[in-house]
């Protein structure tokens, strides 16, 4: 292999990227398009959730209770109902998510030491909101009762109060439970996975379609320094872009970043290469850049985006679409990515998802060898 060929093919190539717009475009909005729009676009958290009340107590237990729900940051108090009918119209039309209903005698039940309900009807047209909803109702709920148990236990005696019990969760990695920091570094693997793929389809379409691919056939460059000239490009620029991000993501975004720089940049290379030669071997045999670069986007942008873990768990999938995401590298790119910026994770513990990353590419990169011939056929 001869470093001047490559070099020649390589300066080839940029400055077919300097000349093609669309390729501008890609490299230079792209990363930053997708920072944007994922980070601030995205989020899991439910917080300023429009909570409507109806006390139809008006006591002082209640209203301890009620100030406990408008408190924190995850309900905002929109109506104080009069009726049962206006609090039912107000989820109904939109402008309530959750209404809470306490019932009377709701402080007398519990000062005699009795068990008081509290109703809490909710919006659950987006089945995944109720359900979070519903978990933070029955946290306020659950706090103020076992506080009703203590005071109550304070006042009567120990012997006549039921036992609290008390848990304290800590939570590791993501102490601030920011669905932001389990996202962003997620889209560093779009990102890679848009620039490798999507840039490289459309190397050797546009070669045919431009008609060069008879010149390019009848120098003495070897497939193999063809295939390396090309890459080599798009590997800079995608190595430039996944630092970009890395760095977004840390100080613009606010991400934790607890891992090893040199670990990232070499879990990035893996998968930048796997990629790199996927593109490859799709403009080989696509043959017109439409094609290649409507295949490539669904070969790699909605596998990274809905089979890899960034935004949707894997574990909560059926069995056989799990079985699926084990052939896209992008499920294996993102769990190391969050190990890394999250966790701080070594390369010893992420060995199997790196070893998946490098048989990807040792694959591909056969296929793209035998998919690539200099020959006009």
């Amino acid at each position: 292999m001869s470093a001047r060929r490559l070099f020649a093919l390589a300066r080839k190539e940029m400055i077919q990227i300097r000349r093609d717009p669309r390729s501008l475009i890609v490299v230079l909005l792209m990363p930053v398009m997708l920072m944007a729009l994922m980070g601030y676009g995205i989020g899991l958290d439910q917080t300023d959730i429009p909570l409507c009340v109806y006390d139809r107590e008006g006591s002082q237990l209640s209203q301890d209770l009620l100030k406990r729900f408008v408190s924190n940051r995850y309900f905002s108090l929109k109506l104080n109902a009069e009726d049962y009918r206006a609090l039912a119209d107000a989820i109904e039309s939109g402008r309530c998510t959750v209404g809470i209903v306490i019932p009377l005698y709701f402080s007398k039940l519990l000062n005699a030491g009795q068990p008081a309900s509290v109703q809490a009807v909710i919006d659950a047209t987006d089945n995944n909101t109720a359900n979070l909803i519903i978990g933070y109702t029955q946290a306020v709920v659950a706090r103020f009762s076992a506080d009703v148990q203590i005071d109550y236990q304070q006042r009567r005696g120990p012997a006549l109060g039921a036992p609290v019990l008390n848990v304290e969760a800590r939570t590791w990695f993501n102490e601030e439970l920011e669905s932001r920091n389990f996202i962003v570094p997620g889209v560093v693997a779009l990102v890679m996975a848009v620039i490798g793929t999507f840039l490289t389809s459309l190397t050797i379409a546009r070669e045919w379609e431009r008609g060069t691919m008879e010149q390019l056939i009848s120098t003495p460059v070897a497939p193999l320094e063809v295939i390396a000239g090309k890459l080599i490009p798009y590997y800079v620029i995608g190595m430039v872009d996944a630092g970009s991000c890395a760095a977004i993501s840390a100080w613009w975004f606010e991400v934790p970043f607890r891992g090893s720089l040199l670990l990232l940049f070499g879990a990035s290379s893996l998968f930048l290469i796997g990629v790199l030669l996927l593109g490859f071997m799709i403009s080989a045999l696509a043959k017109t850049q439409l094609a290649a670069s409507q295949f490539a986007l669904l070969t790699t942008f909605l596998p990274a985006f809905l089979l890899s873990g960034f935004a949707f768990p894997i574990d909560q999938m059926p069995a056989a679409v799990r079985m699926v995401t084990r052939v896209f590298p992008a499920r294996y790119y993102v769990t190391t990515l969050k190990s890394i910026f999250l966790k701080g994770t070594g390369a010893a513990a992420l060995a199997v998802p790196l070893a998946a990353m490098l048989i990807f590419a040792a694959i591909v990169g056969g296929a793209a060898v035998r998919a690539f011939r200099k020959t006009l056929d």
